[in-house]
């Protein structure tokens, strides 16, 4: 039977209830305990095991005040059989077995729980670790840039949600621990035995398991549109000329760009303040701030600036009130005021980096301050925050994160494809690299660069920075200059050849793609605005969407852009081609327009500047035009393409891309619906009117251009 059809009902366990079984008292590690078996939603069951003399559970922080409160039957004694969302759960101490679904064991001396790994790809649970199907491995869920292969698979977030693509998935809320999936069996050793607290979800249909997730840990906030675009991040800073000069070779060369974002100093010998943790300036280059930032405003770049933290406890929120007795690191309404006379100069956005030693509420806490921190000051503007740390629930907070100090090589580049897509499984869907990597080895070349460059143009996260930072400029490896050299020649680090910096086709290709970023910003906002209102991530495993395709669901190294746009960046040096698996239905290229029968890998030969895109058959993809920043105004229509083959629609949503107003219904929507067997696109207006919208739509050869001014209006072919 269909799980989906099984979960219909919502079963009427929303009041506690207690066994009296007269059997012996249940007991684990030594401990008497109580178990709770509850229903959080429509498709989930939450599984509880807690001391009877302590019986309430910590709270770390990830969970939403509902699934927190969530509460059904408690068993004190012997075993229990009972429904909950009309699915089937036997209790015998210590085992749940859920119908047809899983069968959970807990050890009643240590407190380990095992459960039935199954034979198909287990995904999400974080960034970083082992990837991509997480069975094989063995996770001791370390946090942080020490936690797993830092140089090739990032920095680790890890996330105790795992996803199982035959049907369910589980959330491990207490206590943390290490899990095992090298067996038939799993294991999870917690940190603690006690109290347990597991929610599990059940559902053939991927988007629902995100949703219920959605429900546990939040759904993501937007964030401002700017953050969208492109960012150029800097190392060691020359001299306040340098800094402008460099922002007007962008604006004079045309090269897209919307965020400046500057290093500390300490971990740079010359950054924009006087010392990391430091809120001072350096004054050899920034010795007039505000007029600095005056002057990049006005050429319409954002800035954002590093900080860190040297705390190993954060508690509270920027609203409590200061205590003078505790550490200023460790409260946020203290802290926070070390950065709003900064703040106050006109910073656009944040930059906070470290934080490896914070516990999973200190992180939270940490990712939550620098949301609500900035709108004391601008409580109509969208913060921004470029994380290196965070944990489930951080997307409440809009928080970005990237993927730590990585090395400049092939192998590091391929294996970021699929912690992209488990990062994106995990509920944090703003996330991105270091461009190019971190700490640049014999490997980083111009070639390695620009194919990283393709692969961040299709990040939310679009951002170039590491050592040897001049090369992450997308003029950089034309100017016979490397400097300022960072590294030393050591421990796989190493100084890019010569011979290497002097390649005039790097530039053009970072144009195409800066270009094509831009002209998507239509397409990508409504994949955002998506992920606030599912929860369904920005980069897709192909498992989202074709969960019944065995090969698309074990595909790491291609991924969907949204729903409708596939993305296969070439991760191989000197490539001339491209293996791509095209899923059941047709696609159409979209450099060439032309048509594939999907359900098979295909071979699509590439040079430098091309990385293989697909459009899906039944798909409208709208296309703006090219900006030089994302709130420029350009009178120039919207494109829309539609790709035959199938019904397709799309909404497309617009607001100001600054504020909260959107919550009070102050936004733009077109819902553009084609109908494929009559050749016909509809508009219709879905919300608040904004103005009149030049639109030319093309179909194949066809391209019809029309005025739409509100009024639902159809266009035929």
């Amino acid at each position: 039977m269909d799980r989906r059809q099984v979960l219909k009902s919502v079963a009427a366990l929303l009041v506690p209830s207690v066994d009296q079984a007269a059997d012996s008292e249940l007991r684990i590690a030594g401990q008497s305990v109580e178990v709770r078996i509850a229903p959080f939603s429509r498709y989930g069951v939450r599984l509880s095991v807690v001391p009877t003399a302590t019986p309430s559970i910590p709270n770390d922080g990830s969970l939403t005040p509902a699934a927190l409160a969530a509460s059904g039957t408690v068993i004190r004694s012997g075993s229990k059989s009972l429904k909950v969302n009309g699915l089937k759960v036997d209790f015998a101490p210590f085992s749940f077995q859920i119908e047809g679904v899983q069968h959970l064991k807990i050890d009643s001396e240590t407190g380990v729980v095992s459960f039935a790994t199954g034979d198909v790809p287990l995904l999400g649970f974080g960034e970083g670790g082992p990837q991509f199907d997480r069975r094989g491995s063995t996770d001791k869920m370390r946090s942080g840039q020490g936690g797993y292969q830092l140089r090739t698979h990032g920095g680790r977030v890890p996330i105790p949600w795992i996803i199982s693509t035959a049907g369910w998935a589980m959330y491990f809320h207490q206590p943390f621990g290490t899990f095992d999936f090298s067996g038939a069996e799993s294991r999870f050793q917690p940190a603690t035995a006690l109290p347990l607290d597991i929610f599990l979800v059940v559902s053939r249909d991927p988007a629902t398991i995100m949703s219920e997730y959605g429900k546990l840990t939040g759904l993501p906030e937007l964030p401002p549109l700017w953050s969208l675009g492109y960012q150029q991040s800097h190392r060691t800073l020359a001299s306040r000329e340098e800094i402008l000069e460099e922002a007007r070779t962008f604006r004079e060369k045309k090269l897209p760009c919307d965020t400046m974002i500057y290093l500390g100093t300490g971990f740079c010998p010359s950054g924009w303040n006087t010392n990391n943790g430091e809120f001072a300036f350096n004054q050899k280059v920034f010795p007039d701030p505000k007029a600095i930032f005056d002057e990049l405003h006005k050429e319409h770049f954002r800035v954002a600036l590093h900080v860190v933290i040297k705390s190993r406890a954060m508690h509270g929120t920027v609203r409590d009130t200061c205590d003078p007795k505790l550490p200023v690191e460790e409260q946020p309404s203290c802290y926070w005021e070390e950065h709003r006379p900064i703040f106050a100069l006109g910073v656009d956005g944040w930059w906070p980096d470290e934080g490896d030693p914070l516990d999973i509420a200190s992180r939270l806490t940490r990712n939550r301050m620098y949301w609500e921190g900035p709108q004391l000051d601008r409580p109509n503007e969208r913060p921004f925050a470029l994380h290196r740390n965070g944990y489930a629930g951080m997307q409440r907070y809009a928080a970005f994160l990237w993927s730590g100090d990585v090395y400049s090589t092939w192998e590091t580049l391929r294996t970021h494809i699929p912690v992209a897509i488990n990062t994106g499984l995990s509920g944090i869907p703003y996330w991105g690299t270091d461009i190019g990597g971190f700490v640049p080895t014999k490997e980083f070349t111009a070639e390695l660069f620009v194919r990283w460059f393709q692969f961040g143009a299709f990040c939310p996260l679009f951002r170039s920075h590491g050592r040897t930072w001049k090369l992450r400029l997308p003029w950089g490896w034309n100017t016979g200059d490397a400097s300022p050299i960072e590294v030393t020649n050591s421990n796989g680090a190493a100084t890019p050849d010569a011979s290497e910096l002097h390649n005039p086709h790097v530039e053009p290709i970072c144009r195409k793609f800066l270009e094509l970023r831009y002209r998507m910003l239509p397409y990508l906002y409504g994949a955002v605005r998506e992920s606030t209102m599912t929860g369904l991530p920005i980069m897709r495993g192909l498992w989202l969407h074709y969960p019944d395709d065995p090969i698309a669901v074990a595909r790491s190294d291609e991924y969907l852009w949204g729903r409708d746009v596939l993305v296969a960046p070439v991760v191989q040096q000197g490539a001339t081609s491209r293996a791509v698996y095209l899923p059941r239905g047709a696609w159409y290229d979209f450099w060439t327009g032309e048509r594939h029968d999907g359900g098979r890998e295909i071979v699509r030969r590439v040079d430098l500047e091309t990385m293989p895109l697909y459009v899906r058959a039944g798909s409208i993809l709208p296309l703006g035009p090219v900006k030089q920043y994302t709130e420029e105004h350009v009178d120039e229509p919207l494109m829309v393409t539609i790709y035959p083959g199938a019904d397709a629609s799309f909404l497309l949503y617009e607001d100001d891309g600054r504020s909260f107003n959107y919550r009070q219904g102050e936004w733009s929507g077109i819902q553009m619906t084609f109908n494929n067997s009559r050749r016909a696109l509809s508009l219709k207006q879905v919300s608040r009117p904004a103005g009149r919208r030049n639109i030319r739509v093309k179909l194949g050869d066809a391209t019809r251009e029309v005025d739409f001014a509100g009024r639902p209006m159809e266009i035929r072919f």
